[in-house]
């Protein structure tokens, strides 16, 4: 099985499971709503390709080929700021929709998380689907259990930034221990997403009236009981 070099991309939607628990007497909205953020951050991820969806996060790639250095910051920043934007304006637009429920006015406690990781993969296909394998795969899931307090961060390790790495972005890092299950103590360097964005701008009157009734539309089949958000199907059994 051949390996490649990939940067390798993971964009968790934090404060997920809470939302959904809470929101589980409206869950057609509060799955449409996710499912509409998490959406837009997959399409404003240029460059990337998607992995897979996983639950509440979204696992990217990019063939690390000829990147190297600064260069390898600057495309997971851009991307990163991309889709933190992105998730941002979807998130505001359903919250500000005119639909009272508690699941679309509380989207507000939904973050974006970022965690990447440069490193050595393989693909592997299982009854067609595709999918990438190698301990580095491991490295970047093991990266979102960390010791970072900001609510919405990109957390990266050497093989995507270092100190010395002069970029042009001149993003202030700060260092920080990680402990990663089955690989040890190693040293990764996160960012607040938030410093390097722009707020979203707010939604037009003909975009809130558009929001709602896609709401509206998304949460019929919810409501009487002929889907159920498969993230939490087994669960309310």
């Amino acid at each position: 099985m051949s390996t490649r070099r990939a940067v390798l991309m993971i964009a968790d939607i934090g404060g997920y499971t809470e939302y959904m628990q809470y929101h589980r007497s409206v869950l057609g909205h509060a799955e449409a709503a996710t499912s509409r953020m998490l959406g837009k951050v997959v399409r404003a991820a240029r460059g990337f390709d998607l992995i897979e969806i996983e639950g509440d996060a979204a696992f990217l790639s990019i063939d690390a080929e000829g990147l190297g250095g600064p260069q390898t910051f600057d495309v997971v920043t851009d991307a990163a700021v991309a889709m933190h934007g992105a998730f941002h304006r979807e998130r505001q637009l359903v919250q500000l929709n005119m639909c009272p429920c508690g699941s679309c006015k509380q989207t507000s406690d939904l973050k974006l998380k970022f965690v990447a990781h440069a490193g050595e993969v393989a693909t592997q296909t299982i009854k067609r689907r595709k999918k990438l394998v190698g301990m580095d795969v491991i490295y970047v899931h093991r990266m979102l259990k960390n010791p970072v307090e900001v609510p919405e961060y990109l957390l990266v390790t050497d093989g995507v930034y270092r100190p010395s790495d002069l970029s042009p972005s001149e993003v202030a890092m700060q260092g920080v221990d990680l402990d990663l299950e089955g690989i040890g103590q190693v040293q990764a360097h996160f960012v607040n997403v938030g410093d390097l964005a722009a707020p979203p701008p707010q939604p037009s009157w003909p975009q809130r009236i558009g929001g709602t009734f896609a709401m509206v539309g998304r949460g019929i089949p919810y409501a009487v009981g002929r889907k159920r958000p498969p993230a939490l199907a087994s669960a309310l059994r």
